[in-house]
């Protein structure tokens, strides 16, 4: 049986090299685990004003949520945190108070940029609000990708030997994280 995950790539940018990163990620992952984005952009700044009468955008993104078994945050780090449009999703899919889609969700965090520490800090500070959120993280490994496009092909192919086997490692450690958190806590 298939494994449905939803994934959210944290940039906004066309050009994201996390939106890269999640091709290949896709490209790498497990064949049961079976992938759709959950686009984050078109959501209305989060206000609880909007919590009795959510907008069509955010009941899609909270539909996308519930139709997933799982979970995989594909995000870049933002002056040392989460990116605003991300940031804006998790509060919007945690809310009203009592309909937290992530909770006892099955979830990964990982990250690429083009400087030394990948996305360490940022992934932190996603960590926190997914632990307030009571998703159930994959803590191990964590995953800090430095890009590099000679590596990264726009089609999500890697051209270097040792950084596939990583991320084929951290896409198996996944499948095996969302299989254990489903056998206590099921889904459908």
């Amino acid at each position: 049986m298939a494994t449905r995950v939803g994934y959210f790539v944290g940039s906004l940018s066309s050009t994201s090299i996390n939106r890269v990163l999640s091709r290949a990620l896709i490209r790498l992952a497990p064949e049961h685990l079976e992938f759709t984005e959950i686009p984050i952009g078109n959501l209305p700044l989060y206000s609880p004003d909007h919590d009795a009468n959510y907008p069509p955008q955010a009941l899609a993104l909270k539909e996308a949520i519930a139709g997933s078994d799982a979970v995989l945050f594909v995000t870049p780090e933002y002056n040392r945190s989460i990116p605003g449009a991300l940031k804006n999703a998790i509060d919007w899919a945690s809310r009203p108070w009592g309909q937290n889609s992530f909770h006892h969700m099955p979830a990964a965090v990982i990250g690429a940029s083009i400087g030394a520490i990948g996305t360490a800090v940022g992934q932190q500070s996603l960590r926190a609000v997914l632990s307030f959120c009571n998703a159930r993280q994959m803590t191990s490994p964590e995953a800090y990708v430095h890009f590099t496009p000679e590596v990264f092909r726009d089609d999500g192919e890697i051209t270097d030997p040792s950084t596939a086997e990583f991320l084929t490692d951290y896409m198996q450690e996944f499948a095996t994280h969302i299989e254990r958190v489903l056998t206590v806590i099921p889904r459908r």
